[in-house]
């Protein structure tokens, strides 16, 4: 969409005029920016070429993330197959031990949303990838269907890595019963929780970003956080009193849940996220 459309797009849909447009970073599905209006209001935008409709589920996603979750994220404007209009959340991207403690009050009351099921009624995306949320009653039958093999079937297929990788990913999962709960409650997930997804802003949470959203145990969350270092100790403390997470997350289980979010950054980097994947294979016996 050029400028002139977009303008027009955004008067029709805010009563606003568009003044300028700069450049964001990131984003996996397409262009992102930054739309500066007539009466102060900031806009993201993110437009797609594809047109394979993962801005229209990112809206879905960001609605249901509204209407769930006591956290903060951007407010749907505009969306179809090919561009969505939000709104921008102010942030100084300043992570800070007040932030971290915020994050962990704010995500445990978010993972206090629960559902009689895991999964979702929708499919969601993760990284522009599809992301099936075929309802389960079963945690670990929906972690080890819709989550590790689906992702790394996907992965083989796609040349990504070798078959007998998924061979020993397909016998971990037929023992998925020795390493986690049976008893799993099924909390509303943001699903792609690092740190660019996390704003802040003078010291508090300012919002979420980037949901890829479904209902599942709270450890898989908790342990994408770790898996680049964004939530620090000070998080674990305090969301520990809120909501404590068992014995053997830290030593086992957070390993075992990285493997979904380390296939989806095989697909879409490849690299050493390979290397990744194989040692943890490695230290499940695989």
């Amino acid at each position: 969409m050029d400028n002139n459309a977009l303008a027009d797009l955004i008067n029709r849909h805010t009563g606003s005029t568009l003044q300028s447009i700069s450049p964001l970073s990131g984003g996996c599905v397409g262009d992102v920016m930054r739309a500066n209006l007539d009466d102060g209001r900031q806009l993201v935008i993110k437009q797609s070429d594809t047109n394979d409709g993962s801005l229209a589920i990112e809206a879905d996603m960001l609605r249901y993330f509204k209407a769930h979750s006591p956290i903060t994220c951007p407010e749907v404007v505009y969306a179809d197959g090919g561009i969505l209009v939000m709104t921008y959340i102010t942030n100084d991207n300043r992570m800070s031990r007040s932030v971290q403690l915020d994050l962990a009050e704010q995500l445990a009351a978010q993972h206090q949303v629960t559902s009689d099921r895991f999964g979702l009624d929708f499919d969601t995306v993760i990284g522009g990838l599809p992301q099936p949320n075929t309802p389960e009653t079963n945690w670990i039958t929906f972690f080890a269907e819709h989550r590790l093999r689906h992702m790394a079937h996907h992965a083989f297929h796609e040349g990504k890595i070798p078959k007998s990788m998924v061979v020993r990913i397909d016998r971990l999962i037929d023992g998925l019963e020795r390493y986690l709960p049976t008893n799993s409650a099924a909390s509303l997930l943001h699903g792609d929780l690092w740190g660019g997804n996390i704003l802040c802003q003078s010291g508090r949470l300012a919002g979420l970003i980037d949901p890829a959203i479904y209902y599942g145990d709270r450890e898989i969350e908790l342990a994408f956080g770790t898996l680049f270092g964004d939530l620090t100790p000070e998080f674990f403390g305090r969301y520990n009193e809120i909501l404590p997470v068992s014995p053997g997350f830290f030593e086992e289980r957070r390993n075992l849940y990285n493997l979904y979010p380390l296939l989806v950054h095989v697909r879409l980097f490849g690299g050493h996220y390979v290397s990744s994947v194989d040692h943890i294979l490695a230290q499940f016996g695989q």
